[in-house]
């Protein structure tokens, strides 16, 4: 039985392309390779990535993960370091990953999370309060301005301040630094990352760094010397948080911790949102039949309503699926022989989940490219089918916030004003750092404030 069929072309090509251009560089391979082909990419060192995009082969690299037929080591995480750090939740292994990950879930779930709702609502309903009736802007902004609010209110409870005005502008200049196509070259070549002088990439990222650290281990230090257990953000829950043993976080356990929720938590949702006020605001089915459910509602500040419906989440999810922000999930090494899709795989392969193709399958999704809420009306997908968050031991320890934050965020906004789309053309994914972004400004007007907007709580 063959193995998995390898990608012919150099590995410098195939690593450009998939920095460049990722979506163009899957779709050519599933066309050539179909559900299963090994990449050779520049991160990959000298074992191919194997990857994978049929669902049930997915399921069950993503049900297998804990040992004995795969692993899912930190260590091939390793790009991601300069970002968030080592000492995390995505770089560890083993048992090690396993106790932070029952450290760090809590706080994400449950009535903990709930607490954090009218939070979400009153920074989203502030944020569009404040933009002027008549003025176009360029969305991503005002969507990254949300998040980051959110993420420095409900992750380090900071509101307002000198520490909390640096750290806003500290990680919005870090983000930006890899927020194209080109830019993003920095992550995938480590070498550019160096300091090679004042006015190098490498120099700045170190620079930006050095001074997001002062601020994020002041913070930690004044929170050990004041604990206050009536503090509900996720930062007094991580200090406080112990395992088995009774050992908790380091104060760089913390930092790098809050840095992957950073990262994680507020990049990826204001990705996640501006994708959403795009397609809504495009397509005027959409929206109305959105604004019909959301102005049917009895109280729109009333967020156990809110978020029951169904179309709402309808929205949400076909955002995630069309253009996923994440495009594959961790990699999984194979310690046992397998056959999969047909393959006969090698203990050692590094195999991935290719989440960008399982959501543009055909027989899973008719008219893939097609925004079309409707089908997550009509149907209920598997955990391997829809899986925006990745999966198994990996799978994102914040999705049920992020899922959260974009159902309250979208439904504010919707809800207090009048928007409309500038752009003329339709908009195309593009990379933005490690996610999948609008490959140009998403051009959107307020053209007046809506009547229920003031029942908003905040405003």
């Amino acid at each position: 039985m063959p193995t998995a069929p390898m990608v012919t072309q150099p590995k410098f090509w195939q690593t450009s392309q998939w920095i460049l251009d990722p979506v163009g560089y899957m779709q050519t391979q599933f066309k050539r390779y179909g559900d299963i082909f090994q990449a050779s990419v520049a991160w990959s060192g000298n074992s191919p990535f194997v990857f994978v995009n049929e669902p049930k082969a997915v399921q069950y690299m993503l049900t297998h993960d804990t040992g004995k037929d795969f692993t899912a080591p930190g260590e091939l995480n390793a790009i991601l370091e300069p970002l968030i750090g080592r000492q995390n939740l995505i770089l560890l292994s083993g048992q090690q990953h396993r106790r932070r990950r029952q450290l760090v879930m809590p706080p994400f779930h449950g009535e903990r999370l709930k607490a954090y709702g009218q939070t979400i609502q009153q920074i989203t309903a502030a944020a569009i309060s404040q933009w002027p009736v008549d003025e176009r802007r360029n969305i991503r902004p005002v969507m990254q301005k949300i998040t980051m609010r959110v993420i420095l209110q409900v992750v380090f409870g900071l509101h307002q301040g000198e520490r909390y005005e640096q750290l806003e502008r500290l990680l919005s200049l870090r983000m930006e630094m890899t927020d194209t196509p080109l830019a993003s070259v920095i992550i995938f070549m480590p070498w550019l990352q160096k300091d090679y002088g004042a006015w190098s990439p490498g120099a700045r990222i170190q620079r930006l760094a050095e001074e997001t650290d002062t601020l994020l281990f002041a913070e930690i230090k004044e929170r050990r010397a004041n604990p206050d257990p009536a503090r509900i953000d996720i930062l007094s829950l991580l200090l406080a948080a112990k395992d088995e043993d009774g050992n908790g976080l380091s104060d760089q356990d913390l930092r790098d911790e809050l840095m992957t929720l950073l990262v994680a938590g507020h990049e990826t949702t204001a990705t996640a949102l501006t994708w959403a006020m795009y397609w809504v605001n495009a397509l005027p089915e959409v929206k109305q039949t959105l604004l019909t459910e959301l102005d049917a509602l009895s109280d729109p500040s009333d967020l156990s309503e809110v978020l029951q419906l169904p179309y709402l989440n309808a929205v949400c999810n076909e955002t995630l699926r069309i253009y996923p922000v994440a495009m594959l999930t961790f990699p999984r090494q194979l310690q046992v022989p397998l056959e999969l899709c047909g393959h006969q795989l090698e203990p050692g392969m590094l195999l991935m989940g290719c989440i960008y193709l399982i959501h543009h399958r055909e027989d899973l999704y008719p008219e893939p490219r097609q925004f079309r809420p409707e089908r997550f009306l009509e149907r209920q997908y598997s955990p391997y089918e829809f899986l925006p968050f990745g999966g198994g031991v990996r799978r994102c320890v914040g999705y049920a916030l992020a899922q959260y934050e974009l159902k309250i965020a979208l439904a504010t906004m919707l809800t207090q004003a009048d928007m409309t789309l500038m752009n003329k053309r339709p908009i195309q994914p593009a990379r933005r750092g490690v996610t999948l972004g609008p490959n140009q400004p998403v051009q959107i007007k307020k053209v007046g404030v809506r009547a229920r907007a003031k029942t908003l709580v905040g405003v």
